[in-house]
């Protein structure tokens, strides 16, 4: 019996839990306060929020990539595959099976769309034959890029290079990926296209997401669960189908409902949960 318990928490317990951390760039701009969320493992969770809500700052944490921008978590611990992770290098966390895929794409212009792919296995140690593997495993996901795997990615569409850099991503064989804004600049067919390929990859491949993204509408469809940020705070979270349906959610993000409320804080009857207070 307590083997069964034991292998049923294994398979209900989180791949990412973010407990009341704290963002400071600088030593003194606080970004983050007190936010906490959880990923479960082969879930799609939306990190959801105007521009400047601290969705980008969230990933980062995540991913230790606030150093370049001297920032630092000065608070709470951030949980990854049952280990914390502050401590950690970028690398050494991509080698642990979580990767960021940064807002803007950041594809190496200069090189080929194939030279880009391989860029993302540099973590790796099981060989060229396993790379050629799942180099072919991108292409079925993305058959544009095979189409244009000689291209130098400078020079492809704004939707190649986003799916270039998705697939990159990939190549460094995740259990999770961070994606910032994938639908950023983006036409609505290509942003469509992208979030089903997201969604195979987490059906096909287990791969588990934390999608941060302004276009709430597009990500709750895709999302089993989300939050939203404002003012780096969580102020409601919920089930994707119940976060659809929210008649707040639809007036703030979804352009539904009345006019005249510009905040969540300008809602009488909504009950933010403190939880940063905790």
């Amino acid at each position: 019996m307590t083997d069964q318990i034991d292998t049923a928490d294994a398979q209900t317990a989180p791949i990412l839990s973010v407990n009341n951390i704290e963002v400071i760039y600088d030593h003194v701009i606080l970004v983050l306060k007190g936010v906490s969320l959880t990923v479960p493992k082969g879930g799609i969770v939306a990190l959801l929020g105007a521009n400047g809500a601290g969705k980008t700052t969230t990933l980062k944490a995540i991913s230790n990539l606030l150093g370049a921008e001297r920032g630092d978590v000065t608070k709470g611990s951030i949980v990854f595959k049952d280990q914390e992770i502050q401590a950690l290098n970028p690398n050494e966390l991509v080698r642990r099976g979580c990767i960021q895929v940064m807002e803007g794409r950041h594809c190496f212009g200069h090189l080929s769309v194939e030279e880009n792919l391989l860029t993302g296995a540099y973590t790796r140690k099981d060989g060229s034959a396993a790379i050629k593997r799942d180099l072919e495993l991108v292409y079925d996901y993305f058959p544009r890029l095979k189409v244009r795997r000689s291209s130098q990615a400078g020079y492809t569409s704004g939707g190649e290079q986003q799916m270039c850099a998705i697939g990159r991503a990939l190549m460094s064989k995740p259990d999770m990926i961070l994606l910032d804004e994938p639908s950023m600049g983006l036409a609505p067919q290509l942003v469509e296209e992208i979030f089903e390929i997201v969604r195979k990859l987490n059906e096909q491949e287990g791969v588990s997401f934390l999608l941060a993204e302004q276009n709430t509408n597009v990500a709750l469809k895709y999302a089993k669960y989300g939050y939203i940020l404002e003012s780096g705070r969580v102020v409601m979270d919920g089930e994707a189908s119940a976060l659809r349906e929210n008649e707040d959610v639809k007036e703030f993000y979804l352009g539904v409902g009345g006019e005249g409320r510009k905040s969540f804080k300008n809602v009488k009857h909504y009950k933010r949960r403190k939880r940063w207070l905790a």
